[in-house]
């Protein structure tokens, strides 16, 4: 059996990849792959093994002796699910390898919003606390996380670790129900809590049911001074909608640390708006970066090979 990794450089170059070669007969890695290198590089390979690079129905229909796809991450839908089903063609993918990093990561969005922390940054780097008549400086209202209400959208192993965190921290917790099947689920709908809600962390997949869940419409509902938060993919949040909010100061602080498109060529608003003095925090998806969790996803994949190879056998 043959593989090829397209785009090993998104492990990171101090992950070791030899699990996976000794999972696997022959393993052909490639660090970056272009679009117009994908059909050659996986021509005769057995098993393509991607994280972002974009397997599409074209190209499928041109790899006629590709029998699995190993995804380097959770969401497949830089795959064509439907293309790969209908030839026959096993897509796999990796979980909760990284929970305990982005749970970090979103507490972190958290606590360096609820404490203004980049508006207080901007202050002392621009001299004000120098200046100041006080010991200390009191522009931007803190939020105490203690007693708030935390909402989250996602109730995987993700957003409950993060809801054992933020307990921690004294918050009372509420998880929302699954976005377009709220008449079936027992938990209140995002729309009834978004009034009463400190924090909102977001935690679920992009689908047709969560694209711009967080709109305009649904700001307007927010308690005023709320912190929005997503560790989960660009495009639940309507980025200008939320821009705008947090510029007329009813949103309260909003983290991202994922877009709409990545890495964001064109630039984004929300890049562009860090130059204002706004409680925005933009990280560049990197909540999961840790090593361990580089780790996991290599570990995971490996078990993904073994269990797929063990029923060829």
């Amino acid at each position: 059996m043959k593989a090829v990794i397209l785009d090993a450089a998104s492990l990171g170059d101090d992950i070791d990849l030899s699990p996976l070669h000794e999972a696997i007969d022959t393993l052909e890695v490639h660090a970056h792959t272009a679009i117009d290198e994908r059909q050659a590089r996986l021509d005769n390979a057995d098993i393509a093994i991607t994280n972002k690079v974009v397997l599409d129905d074209e190209l499928l229909a041109s790899l006629p002796d590709l029998k699995l796809i190993c995804v380097l991450a959770t969401g497949t839908n830089n795959i064509a699910m439907e293309t790969a089903r209908a030839r026959g063609i096993e897509v796999r993918n990796v979980s909760a390898y990284g929970t305990a990093s982005v749970a970090q990561h979103t507490l972190m969005l958290m606590l360096a919003l609820a404490n203004r922390l980049p508006l207080y940054m901007r202050d002392v780097a621009a001299g004000r606390w120098n200046e100041s008549a006080l010991f200390c400086l009191l522009d931007h209202r803190t939020l105490q996380l203690a007693g708030k209400h935390l909402v989250i959208v996602g109730h995987g192993e993700l957003g409950r670790a993060v809801s054992r965190l933020a307990e921690a921290f004294g918050m009372r917790v509420t998880f929302a129900a699954r976005p377009g099947n709220e008449a079936q689920d027992s938990r209140p709908s995002l729309a009834s809590l978004a009034s009463e809600l400190d924090v909102l962390s977001l935690h679920c997949p992009l689908t047709d049911q969560t694209r711009h869940l967080v709109d305009a419409e649904m700001l307007a509902r927010f308690k005023p001074g709320a912190l929005l938060i997503n560790c989960a993919r660009g495009g639940i949040i309507d980025d200008s909608a939320a821009l705008d909010a947090l510029r007329d100061g009813s949103l309260g602080g909003l983290g991202v640390d994922s877009l709409p498109e990545e890495p964001p060529r064109q630039g984004h608003a929300l890049i562009d708006a860090m130059d204002e003095a706004l409680n925005l925090i933009v990280t560049p998806h990197s909540a999961w970066i840790s090593p361990e969790a580089r780790a996991n996803v290599v570990a995971l994949t490996c078990d993904n090979l073994r269990d797929w190879l063990a029923t060829r056998t």
